[in-house]
């Protein structure tokens, strides 16, 4: 009797940190790749830290990050991989993105 192979199944489910919180009358909803939690970038005289205070919320996909988007007023990200769910999204326009070290930044401000 052959034995049936069980196919596994490989989550490729991108993982970022998304912190909601209120800022006065505003939703602020910060998200940032997982992996670029707690570094600090420096680009010429920029110095960014991704700063665990600010970043650390939930972890979640991407996905689910972006889907906050809707119920915030500011939203602060950075991360190629949320960025380019942002872009596939339309969420943010490609020239509004800036890279500190390579890395992409983009701000949405709901009026």
């Amino acid at each position: 009797m052959a034995k049936e192979k069980k196919r596994r199944i490989v989550s490729t489910k991108i993982l970022v940190y998304a912190n909601m919180r209120r800022c006065g009358k505003s939703m602020l909803l910060a998200i940032c790749d997982a992996e670029l939690l707690g570094k600090v970038l420096r680009d010429g005289k920029i110095v960014f830290e991704v700063r665990e205070k600010f970043y650390r919320g939930k972890k979640m996909s991407s996905e689910e990050a972006i889907d906050l988007v809707g119920q915030s007023t500011i939203v602060n990200m950075i991360g190629h991989h949320i960025i380019q769910e942002a872009l596939e999204r339309n969420l943010i326009h490609p020239e509004a993105i800036l890279k500190i070290s390579g890395i992409p930044h983009a701000q949405i401000v709901k009026i």
